[in-house]
């Protein structure tokens, strides 16, 4: 039997059980939110019809919905826009210009500056659009706080909530103020913002009770537009679980994507005889797929004169 209750052209909703129609017909089934009934004794009288086909439904939907959790998302963040090589996925392999905006990668940063004579110049300014850098911290928080978040930049909305999440630079202290924040750079595209949220469901900051099925829900937005802390959070908690497959299968695109704790997770995954050597050297060779696309003789002189210009 087939209880879809929607009319093409009507607004007005139907009881999968009565038959009543109205507005007053919004009691909506819990499990498959396809059919609607006017009262909970309409619900509880309905269950063993509608039963068999809310499952399907259900079922179909988790199907559809782990074919684009477990895609291989597009790289978190954009190539550098210098030297136009993969971004690192390491906090420490790039840096956000609060001028412009831009992420630049720590070997673009490092790399001195010629003049038209060959000379080396003062390179204290940003390697992208040229602004002087800013004298004091204070100034360069000023700039995200003012020109960024005028531009609507999701990376500086981000530190902004960061910096009331922790009271810092002369932010008061609120969790729940960082929490909007968050969720209004999360609405730009900003991935990190979405794990700081799920975070908060995990841990019930910010005034949230703990919910694990929101802060899943959250990690895996953050996960499916490539975020690799995210992907590696979702592969921990399933192994929590005991869901072994879908762990590995998250710690491998983690892999893919860079993230080095994830090939130790299959590693440790093999040792425990929960992956098979196989897994063990596919998650070798992603992420070396991943380096050579990352690496360069810039990087890496940038990372052996600066620990923190480390990029994987």
């Amino acid at each position: 039997m087939n209880t879809d209750n929607s009319k093409e052209g009507d607004s007005a909703s139907v009881c999968a059980n009565c038959g009543k129609e109205g507005n007053s017909v919004n009691n909506m089934c819990n499990k498959c939110n396809m059919v609607k009934y006017c009262n909970a004794a309409c619900k509880k009288k309905h269950r063993s019809k509608h039963k068999k086909e809310c499952e399907e439904h259900v079922r179909l939907a988790a199907e559809k919905h782990d074919v684009e959790l477990f895609k291989q998302p597009p790289p978190q963040f954009e190539d550098c826009p210098i030297c136009f090589l993969r971004m690192p996925s390491l906090r420490t392999g790039y840096k956000y210009q609060t001028c412009c905006g831009k992420r630049i990668c720590n070997g673009c940063i490092h790399a001195p500056l010629y003049d038209n004579q060959g000379n080396i110049v003062d390179n204290k300014k940003c390697a992208f659009c040229r602004t002087p850098a800013p004298y004091t911290e204070k100034e360069a928080i000023e700039r995200r706080e003012k020109k960024r978040m005028e531009a609507n930049d999701p990376i500086a909305i981000f530190n902004l909530g960061v910096y009331h999440r922790d009271g810092r630079y002369g932010y008061p202290q609120d969790y729940n103020k960082a929490l909007e924040l968050w969720h209004r750079a999360a609405e730009l595209g900003h991935t990190e913002a979405y794990c700081c949220i799920g975070y908060a469901y995990l841990q019930g900051r910010g005034g949230v009770e703990i919910d694990k099925n929101k802060a899943i829900h959250y990690y895996e937005l953050a996960a499916m537009k490539g975020n690799v802390n995210a992907r590696y959070n979702l592969g921990l908690q399933e192994a929590k679980s005991g869901n072994m497959d879908r762990a590995l299968k998250h710690f491998m695109i983690a892999a893919r994507s860079g993230d080095a704790d994830s090939v130790e997770a299959i590693q440790e995954m093999y040792t425990d005889a929960h992956a098979t050597k196989e897994d063990y050297t596919k998650a070798l060779q992603l992420y070396q797929e991943y380096l050579g696309e990352i690496k360069s003789k810039q990087r890496d002189e940038a990372a052996a004169a600066n620990d923190d210009y480390r990029y994987y």
